[in-house]
């Protein structure tokens, strides 16, 4: 073990020297300047296969304000069986004695498959006390969430990753019985459902919620989960009983039976598109009105044609925040609840059983 500056490294180590190395760490900030201040809000613990180690640490560096106060990184290896690790502390340097300089601790811990089923055992005694602890496993290892589950709070997920929806929505659910879930694929929507629920917030258009005869959203193929998690949020928000979806080519196809009458509902893969989640929705109502969101340049392409063939068409700006911003957005949201996900994930199993 060896101690530079504000970063230490131990081969063959053990939780509770990097505990002691954290704290050692602090001391020695400490002693330069008063200024520096932990920061105490969030622990992110992080499980990955350790070849992509540099991708989830970039992903990490990109998620702007919202760093975790602590980040364990847990690197899992194939045929290792002690623990490496490294541990620092930054954050900018203070300028004058009464400014404050808060530090961000990161601990990369390198481990092997057989450490996995009792992860707790190493990662609780590194995380900071009376604190929330967000876990995030991007890469599986559901034994690894499986053990922390009783010293967390929050799991981070992403439903895209799962290669079946039906498999991806149980899996949430079971999740979200046991802990506070954020899902990825779901805060892909939210510029989409902002959006659509700004159209129809005016008085003038607020009563062709009632009359919506049909939904039809695009996705990128792996991202139909985030498609389901959408057509379940309006669903739920508009008191619609859906069906089981069923397949109709590449697309799905289904009826949720509303108040005045059913509504067709359906999801269809955009092949041509790069980042996942959305591509574009299409609303209809009984009167003849449609509204529709397309993915376009600098933000979504909105156009609505009302009942009487009018066209609009305008750009809403700045509606994507890019895969760095909903990662970031995802570790924002473990301090707060979305009180809409849970019913939109209930109507989303409705419709795959």
């Amino acid at each position: 073990m060896e101690m530079s500056g504000s970063v230490w490294t131990g081969r063959d180590t053990t939780p509770s020297e990097i505990e002691t190395a954290l704290r050692d760490l602090l001391k020695e900030r400490h002693a330069r300047s008063e200024a520096y201040v932990p920061a105490r809000v969030l622990n992110l613990v992080v499980v990955a296969d350790r070849e992509w180690r540099g991708e989830i640490q970039n992903r990490l560096e990109q998620v702007g304000r919202y760093h975790a106060s602590r980040t364990i990184l847990c690197c899992v290896e194939p045929g290792r069986e002690g623990i490496d690790a490294w541990a620092t502390m930054e954050g900018e340097h203070a300028g004058k004695p009464s400014d404050i300089c808060v530090l961000h601790e990161q601990v990369v811990l390198d481990v092997g498959p057989g450490h996995l089923d009792h992860l707790e055992t190493i990662v609780d005694p590194l995380v900071v006390t009376d604190i929330p602890t967000l876990i995030w496993s991007p890469h599986g290892h559901p034994e690894a969430v499986d053990a922390m589950l009783d010293m967390a709070q929050v799991v981070l997920i992403d439903s895209i990753n799962e290669p079946e929806p039906a498999a991806a929505v149980r899996w949430a659910s079971e999740l979200a019985g046991r802990a506070y879930v954020v899902d990825l694929a779901w805060l892909r929507s939210t510029p989409w459902r902002e959006r659509v629920a700004s159209t129809f917030d005016p008085e003038q258009w607020r009563r062709e919620l009632g009359t919506i005869s049909s939904v039809t959203v695009k996705h990128r193929p792996d991202s139909r989960v985030a498609g389901l998690l959408f057509l379940g949020w309006l669903a739920r928000r508009l008191g619609w009983k859906p069906g089981s979806m069923v397949g109709q080519g590449d697309a799905l196809h289904g009826i949720a039976a509303a108040r005045r009458q059913d509504v067709t509902l359906r999801l269809e893969p955009e092949q041509a598109m790069s980042a996942p989640g959305l591509a574009g929705i299409a609303i209809e109502t009984a009167s003849g009105m449609r509204i529709s969101l397309d993915r376009g340049s600098g933000g979504l392409s909105a156009r609505r044609q009302t009942r009487d063939g009018r066209e609009s068409s305008w750009t809403v700006m700045g509606a994507s925040r890019g895969e760095g911003g909903i990662l970031g957005e995802g570790i924002r949201q473990a301090l707060l609840r979305d009180p809409t996900y849970g019913p939109a994930l209930l109507a989303a199993e409705q419709m795959v059983r």
